[in-house]
């Protein structure tokens, strides 16, 4: 995860560096390309980022469904989809640059748009995912994961998504509505101000966000995970045996159910109390053999009943005492 966020770093870096040598150069047709290239490749690593979220977060809710194996080649093949219209987009950029043939700029800018509209689905799926795993009702507990409460997870994602699909909603729009105006005839929004502002500076906050709030600690999951259980250890130990019907059900905090805005530091806590509460419990509660109180009756205390040892050691003591 941070590897891929270190690549779209550099991936922006080097796109800024592309247009200021395309502002010295502006005739130079490979720093055009170049620099056209990376600023639509680069914004494709927080949409991948945001998405392995959002996977991370409908397996901590639904476990069994998140790690399914159609859920996960699901995923897979989105990933995919999304390498393939990367490839798409740049080779009809650096088509367009080398070829006057009317048809094929047109096919060239088809394939511009549906790149533009795809990225936009693929920032909206996110939060269309995390909703889904928050509508669905839950036969289990929440797996807890990383630190911090799993609801600031949930903003913390969403909010971003939404950031990234507002700047890839704008660049589509802007493709659909002026890609074929003249640079003398331009429209407000394909003004350098809004360039900037839908582009580098909503990724600019988004990853400045991701820096404070510390995603690499909020959304960190153990290694190796591959299945139900994982992400949390601790949650194989909370069952218990049902009175009455023999079977093992989960422990749930009716509030934690509800509203699941609980650390999971805070989850070990209340497990540890709570065990060492029931140990009391059973140390301190009396035997159920033995009487808490003797009952007088008709003005004498019964004789406790003893067991056949205490019997016998009773017996011996008898004897002693007649000899």
């Amino acid at each position: 995860m941070s590897g891929m966020m270190f690549g779209f770093c550099m991936a922006r870096t080097v796109a800024q560096i592309m247009r200021i040598v395309w502002a010295v150069h502006p005739t130079d047709i490979q720093v055009a390309i170049a620099s056209q290239v990376f600023v639509a490749a680069g914004v494709v690593l927080l949409f991948v980022v945001n998405l392995i979220f959002a996977q991370r977060i409908v397996r901590s809710a639904h476990p069994h469904a998140g790690w399914h194996p159609i859920f996960h080649w699901l995923f897979i093949g989105l990933y995919v989809w999304i390498v393939m219209t990367l490839a798409m987009i740049i080779t009809a950029v650096i088509q367009s640059f080398y070829t006057l043939n009317a048809n094929t700029r047109r096919i060239d800018r088809a394939i511009q748009l549906y790149g533009q509209t795809a990225y936009t689905v693929v920032a909206l799926l996110p939060i269309l995912i995390v909703i889904g795993g928050l509508v669905i009702p839950r036969k289990t507990r929440l797996e807890k994961f990383g630190s911090g409460r799993w609801r600031e997870k949930v903003s913390i994602l969403i909010l971003s998504s939404l950031l990234l699909c507002l700047g890839a909603s704008f660049r589509a729009g802007v493709n659909f509505a002026g890609g074929t105006r003249t640079r003398d005839n331009s429209a407000g929004y394909q003004s350098k101000a809004c360039f900037y502002i839908f582009n580098y500076v909503i990724e600019f906050i988004v990853i400045i966000a991701y820096v404070v709030v510390r995603v690499d600690k909020r959304f960190y999951v153990p290694n190796g995970s591959h299945g139900p259980g994982d992400y949390s250890k601790k949650g194989k130990n909370l069952k218990v045996e049902t009175r009455g019907e023999g079977k093992l059900e989960q422990v749930i905090s009716p509030e934690e159910e509800v509203f699941d805005d609980m650390a999971t530091e805070e989850v070990a806590k209340q497990m540890s109390s709570r065990e060492m509460k029931d140990e009391e419990k059973a140390m301190s509660s009396p035997d159920i053999s033995t009487p808490a109180s003797v009952i007088v009756t008709n003005g004498h205390a019964p004789e406790p009943t003893l067991s056949p040892p205490e019997k016998k050691m009773e017996g011996e003591r008898g004897t002693v005492f007649n000899k």
